[in-house]
């Protein structure tokens, strides 16, 4: 008789993958992460409320150059310096990343399941 193999056990997911944390290891609780998530839950929000996995990893990163954006342009608005390089480049990568995701708001599907349906009309 052939011995079976062990079914192996699910692997626990990481807090940024069960949704706990939007970043590891980070105080969310500082200005820049504050602004951040802003960001990150306007774009999830203009994607419909429920963006694949791909299109959320792209509004990560759109998320990251946006808040890097501005920080560069708070610091030439307090008379500092910024490598107009840099920003350039971080400014047309935001841009791609946004089109990627569409730049257009998506309407957020409510549109009742047949069972919801059918179970409001008996109410």
């Amino acid at each position: 008789m052939a011995k079976s193999k062990p079914i192996p056990k699910p692997q626990a997911g990481t807090r940024v993958g069960n949704g706990k944390d939007i970043l590891a290891g980070l105080d969310h609780r500082s200005v820049v992460m504050r602004r951040y998530r802003e960001i990150l839950s306007q774009l999830v929000n203009d994607m419909g409320g429920d963006p694949s996995e791909a299109k959320s990893i792209i509004a990560k990163r759109s998320a990251t150059l946006a808040v890097w954006c501005e920080q560069a342009e708070a610091t030439m608005a307090e008379g500092g310096d910024i490598d107009i390089g840099e920003f350039t480049t971080a400014t047309n990568a935001l841009r791609r990343l946004l089109v990627d995701i569409g730049l257009e708001r998506k309407a957020k599907d409510i549109t009742p399941t047949l069972r919801q349906y059918l179970e409001g009309q008996a109410a």
